[in-house]
């Protein structure tokens, strides 16, 4: 499907209103990960993994049970051919297992916030949204997501009673489940968003009289399954906490590229709302190496091995896949695979990459 409506004038004066001040701000991501690796053996999230894939859960959610029905996938995009390729590989797998044994995969629906359609609009199922007005974003692009939901949720219409939102680059490994317990959500915990670590920040936006730091979830909004109500009543707080908190110097450079995720996390505890935290919702090669019971494959980070099939994180290796390798354009057809000694996971990213590639047609041609 495809949509479009034009942002009202209300809308847009609020947005450059909150938007005034803001700057750019970088955020050097893989220091933050080497820092990670020197303090958790390698492995930046050992400091949430345990043995219980759910290491955390609201109390009363306990006495809820597991939610029935399907979810619709929802994942927001532009159209750089960066973006293209990976929604063409997450679209793929999504339909090899939406009819799996197991899965609770329901509708899907590319949300693409650049404003106009594009090429893949009879590929994949679009909605298409307004961009924040030129400028405003000051090269975070991420604040779009925020803003594209408020869109899609006001103008779209989503059968399902809750929704999974996703990224480009997911891709699912095992038919996914209903994660939510009712009105409970279900989120992946981040290593690297840390709410009690922050508390003077964050209390700039969840203040003391609204309860304990604790109330913060360290998640991002994506992957999470939550009901379409809820989402529609936080999506518009996460959208102005996101605003506010690039328009504020001393959050923008102390989140930096990760503050859309921590807007989403203090915009659910702004409405009291708990997520279940699920580690087995997704891995992230190189760091997680087994796939096992995941449930999406996040591949974020660049894998770089030398021919024996050992990391060299932080230095390009002598074999690579890293996403950001193919921002003009996808990766070639048939990959060459990793050499002896490299993770499951990782030689499984790349044999899933190879085999959309392989049979998605015109898969050279954006």
């Amino acid at each position: 499907m495809s949509g479009k409506k034009k942002v009202g004038r209300g809308s847009m004066l609020v947005l450059v209103l909150l938007a005034v001040g803001f700057f750019f701000a970088t955020y050097n991501f893989t220091t933050m990960l080497m820092h990670y690796k020197a303090s958790s053996d390698g492995n930046p999230t050992a400091d949430v993994y345990s043995t219980d894939p759910i290491v955390g859960m609201p109390r009363k959610a306990k006495f809820v049970g597991k939610s029935k029905g399907k979810f619709h996938v929802v994942v927001t995009a532009t159209d750089a051919p960066y973006s293209q390729w990976q929604c063409r590989v997450m679209y793929y797998w999504y339909k090899k297992y939406r009819d799996a044994p197991g899965s609770d995969l329901g509708g899907y629906t590319r949300v693409l916030h650049s404003g106009k359609e594009d090429s893949l609009m009879k590929e994949i199922p679009t909605f298409v949204v307004d961009p924040l007005p030129d400028g405003l974003d000051r090269g975070y692009i991420v604040l779009n997501r925020p803003w594209a939901f408020v869109q899609w949720l006001e103008k779209a219409t989503i059968e399902e009673e809750y929704i999974l939102m996703g990224e480009p680059d997911h891709i699912f490994v095992n038919p996914l489940p209903n994660l939510a317990h009712g009105n409970y959500p279900a989120g992946f915990p981040f290593f690297y968003i840390k709410p009690a670590d922050n508390e003077k920040i964050i209390r700039k936006y969840y203040p003391a009289e609204m309860g304990p730091i604790t109330n913060v979830d360290p998640i991002g909004n994506s992957p999470a399954i939550i009901t379409k109500s809820l989402l529609m009543k936080i999506a518009p707080t996460w959208m102005n906490v996101s605003l506010r908190m690039k328009n504020d110097k001393e959050t923008d450079e102390a989140f930096g590229w990760v503050q859309e995720m921590y807007a989403y996390a203090v915009a659910s505890a702004l409405h009291g709302v708990k997520h279940i935290l699920r580690k087995d919702f997704m891995l992230q090669p190189p760091w997680d190496t087994e796939i096992g019971k995941k449930f999406i494959l996040h591949y974020t980070y660049g894998c770089d091995y030398n021919m024996k099939g050992e990391l060299t994180y932080g230095k390009i290796g002598k074999w690579r896949f890293d996403k950001r390798s193919h921002l003009n354009g996808p990766p070639p057809r048939n990959l060459s695979l990793p050499p002896p000694g490299v993770p499951e996971s990782v030689v499984r990213l790349v044999k899933m990459v190879n085999e959309a590639s392989a049979n998605i047609p015109g898969w050279d041609t954006l």
